[in-house]
């Protein structure tokens, strides 16, 4: 069963534009993960925080990833990490349009 990955955390910067030029290497490194499918990168400036909504094809992939990323932020003094995994029911999901692949 596909499962859903939310992370946030606290984030100074840089946004939008910023954020997609300096963190362009990050994001096509992360397209390779084992098990992703896809990631929705978020950032609310007004809160500072960032993060992102991922799908990965199970749990124990979206779990290796977490692991992975927590100790990368770690590294660089990033703490108070959230983060949630869900159950996605495709069925109702492909009612309302839901990406549910990388297509």
């Amino acid at each position: 069963m596909s499962t859903l990955l939310y992370v946030d955390f606290p984030y100074s910067g840089p946004w939008g534009e910023d954020m997609a030029i300096a963190m362009k290497e990050l994001a096509q490194s992360i397209s390779q993960e084992p098990g992703l499918i896809w990631k929705l990168w978020t950032e609310n400036q007004e809160q500072s925080k960032a993060g992102g909504v991922y799908l990965f094809s199970d749990k124990a992939s979206a779990q290796a990833y977490l692991d992975m990323h927590s100790k990368r932020l770690n590294s660089v003094g990033i703490t108070g990490i959230d983060a949630r995994f869900f159950d996605v029911n495709p069925a109702l999901s492909e009612i309302n349009a839901g990406p549910l692949s990388g297509n």
